[in-house]
C-alpha cells in the first residue's frame, strides 16, 4: 500500500505516527543517504559512520517536514547533507583530535616494551630532558615554557596554537622571546 503513495505523503503518514510510513521512506532514501556519505570523509571513521549520521538526518526530516516549502526529496537531501557535514566537522575538530589519533593499548605497551632501545640510555635521557626543563622553566614565563616543551616534543606552530588557544603569531613571538632568553642562560 506504501508503494504508491509520494514522499510527502508518507511524510505526513510518519508524521500521524505510521510506523511503516517511516519505514518506507528510510528503505527508499538509503541509496540516497549512502551516495550522499560516499562524497564525504570522516575522520577516525569510516563510510558507514557517515551513512548512519545520514540516516539520522534523514529521520529528523521525515519528522520535520512540512509540506508548505518544498517537495520531500530536496528537503531530505539537505538534511541528510547537512547532517554529514556536521559530523566530519565535529569529528575533525581540534576536540576530538585524541580519538581520532589514538594509538591501541596493545601497539603502545609493544612500542614500549620492544622498541630495542637500551633502558639505561632511556633512563639517562630522560633525566637530562628532565634536568634541562627544570633549568629552562626558571628563565621563561609559563606560557613561554609551554610553548617550548611543545615545540620540543615535535609540534608545529599551528597545532600548539590550536591546543592553547592563540593564534600562531603569538607562539611565534613566545618561541622567539624564550630563543633569546634562553642563548643568554645556556
Amino acid at each position: 500500500m506504501q508503494n504508491g503513495l509520494t514522499d510527502e505523503n508518507l511524510a505526513v503518514q510518519a508524521q500521524n505516527g505510521d510506523k511503516s510510513a517511516v519505514e518506507a521512506l528510510l528503505a527508499r532514501y538509503k541509496n540516497v543517504v549512502l551516495s550522499i556519505a560516499r562524497g564525504f570523509f570522516l575522520s577516525g571513521g569510516d563510510t558507514e559512520d557517515l551513512v548512519q549520521e545520514g540516516m539520522c538526518g534523514l529521520y529528523s526530516a521525515i519528522v520535520t517536514y512540512s509540506q508548505d516549502k518544498s517537495g520531500f526529496s530536496t528537503y531530505a537531501r539537505h538534511c541528510i547533507r547537512n547532517r554529514i557535514i556536521d559530523a566530519v566537522k565535529v569529528s575533525s575538530s581540534s576536540k576530538n583530535y585524541a580519538l581520532n589519533n589514538f594509538v591501541p593499548i596493545a601497539d603502545a605497551a609493544e612500542d614500549a616494551l620492544g622498541d630495542g632501545k637500551d633502558p639505561e640510555e632511556e633512563l639517562i635521557t630522560g633525566e637530562n630532558r628532565k634536568e634541562f626543563l627544570q633549568k629552562i622553566s626558571k628563565n621563561l614565563s609559563s606560557f613561554e615554557f609551554k610553548v617550548v616543551v611543545m615545540y620540543m616534543d615535535g609540534l608545529t606552530m599551528s597545532e600548539i596554537a590550536s591546543s592553547v588557544d592563540k593564534p600562531v603569531k603569538s607562539i611565534d613571538n613566545a618561541l622567539q622571546r624564550a630563543k633569546r632568553k634562553l642563548q643568554k642562560v645556556l
